[in-house]
């Protein structure tokens, strides 16, 4: 069996798209997955599945979303080990965090069509896009004038020309910790947990 971990993009963000977490646990169980849990209300699923086909596995579970919801919602579909990789390479490890920087990763649907010049800079909303690698662009978000941050993820696929959805490194990181956690197998549509 593989652990993925599932991004849904753009669901229960300012009123659209809105859906609990268990229900979208027991959706992702209907589909055949095992130890299905959710990590908080942003879309995060982790589930096992003996597939290697990645591509196969997301357009299984974008055609269900849609086929039981109504709507379109992206996935970008992770093997554990990959968002794993992300979090032991630390690529913020130079990076100073504090109250007015946020740092995040804004996981790609797919590479870029071109590479980008980094780094890639937006002086209105204070981000830096200082990497693009691995299906993944990582970026350091500044306090504005506002009291905000910017939203990185229209910028990025904007700049990069694919889909994608951002995390805060801080949430990878608990997403990783969360799912190197063996949940005891569980009947299919009862198994959704949402610290």
């Amino acid at each position: 069996m593989i652990r993925y971990v599932a991004f849904l993009r753009g669901i229960n963000v300012a009123g659209q798209k809105l859906i609990k977490m268990e229900k979208l646990a027991r959706i992702f169980a209907s589909m055949g997955f095992h130890n299905v849990r959710t990590y908080i209300q942003c879309g995060n699923v982790i589930f096992d599945h003996a597939s290697e086909n990645s591509v196969r596995l997301r357009k299984k579970i974008e055609r269900t979303l849609q086929d039981v919801l109504g709507y379109e919602i992206t996935v970008i579909l992770r093997p554990l080990a990959e968002v794993k990789a992300i979090v032991e390479r630390n690529p913020f490890r130079k990076i100073k965090a504090d109250d007015d920087v946020m740092l995040c990763v804004v996981f790609l649907c797919a590479e870029p069509p071109s590479k980008p010049k980094l780094p890639l800079i937006s002086a209105t909303e204070k981000l830096e896009v200082f990497e693009v690698r691995d299906r993944a662009a990582f970026i350091v978000a500044r306090r504005k004038k506002s009291g905000w941050f910017g939203f990185p993820n229209n910028f990025v696929e904007k700049e990069l020309g694919v889909l994608a959805t951002t995390r805060q490194v801080t949430t990878v990181r608990k997403i990783v910790d969360f799912a190197n956690v063996n949940p005891p197998e569980t009947r299919k549509k009862s198994n959704s947990t949402s610290p």
